[in-house]
């Protein structure tokens, strides 16, 4: 029953919906830079408290202090347990982080809980099977939002899917679909090759999502109808797609990183309206 519910969930994009398809969305002002700090782990994502930032890379994640970029503490597990953790965010004291055995088939995905006082390893998930990869999860109210990427076959990907079936779900607090919705091909081509690596809800009620690779977030919201978001406006910012999170004290501030350089970056975003 649960595999039957995710696969209805999941239907494939396109071919349904007889309205027009969206038009890209308008180009805001870009971020503009408010700090910028080198942290070895910026490989996946980052995420950040009320006192410090953490980087992820793959099986690592380094904690440093907001004020002097200094790194107080690191974890690091098993890279054969953990081969692929894509980003986390903060809820209360945990560190709660997407995980997934990328690139190897077929797919799986985890999700993997750390407390952020002493980095370590508290609790892991395994997920019922999914259809794509988790590249991000977050609470809102008493429900996890999920995103779950696909590739095309040379880029780990399985099943004919590529970037196109891109999902973002609804799931219980058991970890339990409930809803899902696909994006609009416009914003699916920005995403190509790829997926959505990234992606929090910002305390305007829009959802913000980087794709893999283009310097750009995205502001998208839930349809009055139908099963594809809302592609609100794109804003231009300094570091390329990967995992990103809001900073939860200064307003409008976005954390993301610079793979290449692996660096941390705090940009102030301008509001979308």
């Amino acid at each position: 029953m649960l595999i039957a519910s995710i696969l209805l969930l999941a239907a494939a994009p396109g071919g349904q919906d007889a309205s027009p398809p969206p038009r890209e969305a308008p180009v805001l002002a870009p971020a503009e830079v408010t700090a910028r700090w080198p942290a070895e782990e910026a490989k996946q994502g980052v995420v950040a408290d009320a006192r410090h930032f953490y980087a992820i890379s793959n099986n690592l994640i380094g904690k440093y202090d907001k004020k002097t970029g200094r790194r107080v503490a690191r974890w690091e597990g098993d890279k054969r347990l953990y081969p692929h953790m894509n980003s986390c965010v903060i809820d209360g004291t945990m560190l709660v982080c997407a995980a997934s055995n990328y690139p190897a088939v077929p797919m799986a995905s985890a999700v993997e809980l750390f407390d952020t006082r002493t980095m370590q390893h508290v609790k892991s998930v395994a997920l019922a099977p999914f259809p794509g990869s988790l590249t991000w999860i977050e609470r809102k109210g008493d429900r996890w939002w999920a995103m779950f990427a696909n590739y095309p076959a040379d880029h780990g990907g399985e099943g004919g899917r590529d970037h196109r079936w891109t999902v973002l779900m609804e799931l219980d607090a058991q970890f339990q679909p409930l809803r899902s919705w696909h994006f609009p091909p416009e914003l699916l081509a920005r995403f190509a090759p790829m997926s959505s690596s990234g992606g929090s809800w910002g305390k305007d009620g829009l959802l913000y999502v980087t794709g893999h690779d283009r310097p750009e977030l995205y502001a998208v919201k839930l349809p009055e109808a139908g099963t594809l978001l809302e592609w609100v406006a794109t804003v231009p910012i300094p570091t390329n797609g990967q995992a990103v999170t809001w900073d939860p004290v200064q307003p409008r501030t976005l954390w993301s990183i610079e793979r290449k350089a692996r660096e941390v970056v705090a940009s102030r975003v301008p509001a979308v309206r």
